[in-house]
């Protein structure tokens, strides 16, 4: 058969439902032999935004995402996604052209090294050189994007290596179970969690897998260690359970991070480099609590840790565990439940000191009629909004930062956030993908004005996809979060506002509806008739950041210090 059709015929055989992007002239065979296949092409209109949605696609079901490019521009524009996704621990496989390799006779023209350019943002890049190497390369590159830790994968197709014939047969997905910790490992960590005074479970983005969520509730529920979550590893368990502290959403001073000063072992689960861990082990001066009856307090620095991975800890002067439990997640877990039993020493009276502040704290202003719109109204606002298996995705920005903090995730993957490459652009054609992955879920894309305007042109994608989203623009005329630290640091303010249009008119130039709040009180009922009315939904939202600084720096370091 056609080299191309035996490629699709492997696409197939991996169980992909979608391909996401834009093809050139060097893809037309490929297009040929997808017009009769089972995968649904979804045409965007930026290669980026292609592939963040087949990123967010592989982040949702675990199955790697798959998008599509031509040669030259179309393959550069994927850098950015392919950064995003291998960051991200996204599985995801680019596809781009190229020219004829045999026999080209158009010189330079286009002509980029995107293989050895995709070197450094992937698992693993390749060339096809031959029809005969589709079918090990193609299960190679989708066995390297899903093992552990995911990430981003890509093959090039030459045009005349898609149209030439080849007799190559399709190779099978390989059976196998991922390997399990030691007897000795679990049972030094069991040891650990029954003689510490204070353990606290923190929850990271490796945890965020599917089988992993139910044995960690199980753990959680029958030891009663309370447990706190990094920005990606939210939603992993319920966070309205009663023993959840909290998102490590600021870099320090949040009244979570008395908590974790006080915990003397912290049972890392899933920790992924890229989030750098909420705690710094090693010496730091001491730090004791205001109030002298709060008990609990511990030496900053000094806790111990258990480090519960698929891999080993990568060592740095920051992160340094004692003790390292290796092998499948969520059977690590589940051996460690049975073998761990409530200690009635534990104290977890100044964890749940913190809890209580912090929801406090949450709670002040979340009802406040400012308008723009002040920040913890909006999250408050959306949070009612949502049921709990609703979908946000978010762009970049200061909002992240309020959402992750301030938003309990229900269910795992209903807050997407970037924590990784935190890129900009990504919050719309994340939330394009979320839609199509669970077309009966509310799903919703939260973006800066600035965010947003980086991938705006996906909404035509999403009317013509016949797609039901709400995407909030939150308008502050200005690259906001930058604006923050600017401020932050004595800088003075230059350089980063700007114009925007009218989005209500931008929005209903793509067939999308547009509408503008005008009080802070509209935004439940506005966004509820959008739910409730098929189609693209555009609200823009004007925010006010002005306090930011007082209540993100002074007002909670202030509070928190008096735990």
């Amino acid at each position: 058969m056609k080299a191309s059709d035996l490629f699709v015929q492997a696409l197939e055989a991996e169980g992909v439902e979608y391909l996401f992007g834009i093809p050139g002239e060097e893809n037309l065979d490929l297009l040929d032999s997808l017009k009769d296949s089972s995968i649904r092409l979804v045409l965007t209109r930026h290669e980026q935004a292609a592939g963040f949605m087949a990123a967010t696609y592989g982040r949702l079901t675990g199955r790697t995402g798959v998008c599509l490019a031509t040669l030259g521009p179309g393959a550069t524009n994927l850098v950015t996604a392919a950064a995003y996704a291998q960051l991200g621990a996204m599985p995801m496989l680019m596809i781009t052209g190229q020219k004829p390799i045999k026999a080209s006779k158009q010189g330079a023209f286009q002509i980029v090294d995107v293989v050895d350019m995709m070197q450094p943002l992937t698992k693993y890049t390749r060339q096809l050189s031959s029809g005969g190497h589709i079918p090990s390369q193609v299960r190679e590159a989708f066995r390297r994007a899903e093992d552990e830790r995911p990430g981003a994968v890509h093959l090039e197709l030459p045009e005349d290596i898609a149209r030439e014939t080849t007799d190559a047969a399709i190779i099978g997905r390989s059976r196998f179970e991922n390997p399990r910790a030691s007897e000795r490992s679990l049972a030094e960590a069991t040891a650990m969690i029954q003689s510490a005074r204070c353990p606290l479970l923190l929850i990271g983005a490796g945890a965020n897998r599917r089988h992993t969520c139910r044995v960690l509730r199980n753990f959680i529920d029958r030891t009663g260690i309370p447990f706190f979550s990094t920005q990606m590893g939210k939603g992993v368990i319920d966070e309205t359970h009663p023993l959840f502290l909290g998102t490590a959403a600021l870099s320090s001073g949040d009244f979570l991070h008395r908590a974790i000063e006080a915990a003397d072992l912290i049972i890392n689960v899933g920790h992924d480099v890229v989030e750098k861990p909420p705690f710094i082990m090693g010496d730091r001066p001491p730090v004791e609590p205001a109030d002298p009856d709060i008990a609990g307090a511990a030496r900053a620095g000094s806790a111990r840790v258990i480090h519960v991975n698929y891999v080993t800890a990568a060592i740095d002067p920051i992160y340094h565990p004692q003790q390292g439990v290796i092998g499948d997640i969520a059977d690590s877990i589940e051996r460690l439940t049975a073998a761990v039993a409530f200690q009635a020493h534990w104290d977890f009276d100044r964890f749940m000191t913190v809890k209580a502040r912090l929801e406090a704290h949450i709670l002040e202003d979340a009802d406040d009629d400012r308008f723009p719109v002040y920040p913890q109204r909006l999250v408050a606002d959306v949070r009612k909004v949502m049921p709990g298996d609703g979908v946000i995705t978010l762009d970049n920005g200061i909002y992240k930062i309020w959402f992750a903090r301030n938003y309990p995730a229900c269910q795992p993957n209903t807050v997407l956030l970037d924590n990784a490459l935190a890129s900009m652009g990504a919050g719309l054609p994340s939330a394009i993908a979320a839609k199509i992955v669970y077309p009966q879920r509310r799903v919703m894309a939260i973006c800066g004005d600035g965010g947003f305007m980086m991938n705006s042109q996906e909404l035509e994608t999403a009317v013509r996809l016949g797609l039901d989203l709400v995407v909030l623009v939150l308008r502050d005329n200005a690259y906001g979060m930058i604006k923050w630290k600017q401020a932050n640091m004595g800088f003075a303010d230059f350089g980063l506002d700007y114009g925007n249009p009218d989005f209500v008119q931008y929005a209903r130039s793509y067939g999308a509806q547009g509408h503008r709040l005008a009080a802070a009180g509209e935004l439940i009922p506005v966004v509820d008739r959008c739910f409730e009315t098929p189609g693209v939904h555009l609200v823009e939202v004007p925010v006010d950041y002005s306090d930011n600084d007082r209540v993100l720096n002074h007002e909670i370091h202030e509070q928190s210090r008096l735990i």
